[in-house]
């Protein structure tokens, strides 16, 4: 069933569990994601990236995604990740998304307000959550992480906006990290407990279990997974190549990269604690 942000972030809230939240990028990621949520029984985020929205790949993937996500047995929330404005966002709410990810946090804090809540202001008029982020999320290959996000901040951020989840900065990148992180546990606690709304774990590709487990109990309840989707379906697609009897025909060629994408999401879904929180 197609649900949007608020009510998929409350039943994690409501659980104290955390709704994986899964990039796809084409039809194979789609099927594979939705295959482990419906035998896994767990509620799931189908997320894109901004760029298959500006390069109209969303086009023909929108439709896909919400009849994919209407038919579903299990909650799926249909979302845009790291939207940098209000055209990408005008655009994901016209193809049919459910909730939206506004990202100001390359911009200074009073411009990441006034967009942020320019945005939430849009999307309640629809009945859509607004997922926000102060404390700026870059990628493992940045060669200085920006400042952690402070209690402060956050809670400033989330009182001038309204938003329905916040994406922080505490030691996570986006991408293959080099050497695990360490998460700063106590300050998703403080986060927290300052601004009262459950929080997003960007990067969550490669980031150890026991980090994963603490970060949730801590108060995260949406982690983001990208950068292994895409690995998973690259490992199939190798596995499918390297097999000398494998069919030219691409439906079946891409039956293998199906598979290690369910995998995959089955592996996330049990590690973040959703795994029968549909039934």
């Amino acid at each position: 069933m197609l649900v949007n942000l608020q009510t998929i972030i409350g039943m994690a809230e409501q659980g104290k569990y955390c709704i994986p939240a899964f990039n796809v990028y084409n039809t194979e990621t789609i099927m594979g994601v939705l295959d482990a949520a419906e035998e896994a029984k767990a509620p799931v985020i189908l997320q894109l990236y901004p760029r298959l929205f500006n390069e109209e790949v969303g086009f023909y993937l929108c439709p896909s995604i919400v009849a994919a996500a209407q038919r579903a047995s299990v909650p799926v929330c249909f979302h845009l990740d790291h939207g940098p404005s209000e055209w990408e966002a005008t655009r994901a709410l016209r193809w049919g998304c459910t909730g939206i990810m506004l990202d100001g946090s390359a911009h200074d804090f009073d411009k990441n307000v006034a967009m942020t809540k320019h945005i939430v202001d849009t999307c309640a008029a629809v009945g859509i959550g607004v997922e926000g982020e102060i404390g700026h999320v870059g990628s493992v290959n940045d060669e200085v992480m920006d400042e952690f996000t402070t209690p402060e901040e956050a809670a400033a951020f989330v009182k001038a906006t309204g938003v329905t989840c916040l994406a922080v900065l505490i030691g996570n990148a986006h991408g293959h990290y080099k050497k695990p992180p360490k998460l700063d546990i106590d300050r998703v606690k403080a986060i927290r407990e300052a601004c009262g709304v459950p929080l997003v774990l960007h990067g969550g590709s490669g980031i150890p279990e026991d980090q994963v487990k603490a970060a949730i109990a801590a108060g995260i309840r949406k982690m983001n997974i990208g950068t292994d989707v895409c690995c998973a379906f690259a490992e199939g697609t190798k596995a499918t190549i390297e097999d000398p009897g494998r069919s030219i025909a691409i439906d079946i060629f891409m039956k293998k990269p199906i598979q290690y994408v369910k995998q995959l999401a089955l592996e996330k879904i049990a590690m973040v604690g959703a795994a029968g929180k549909a039934e």
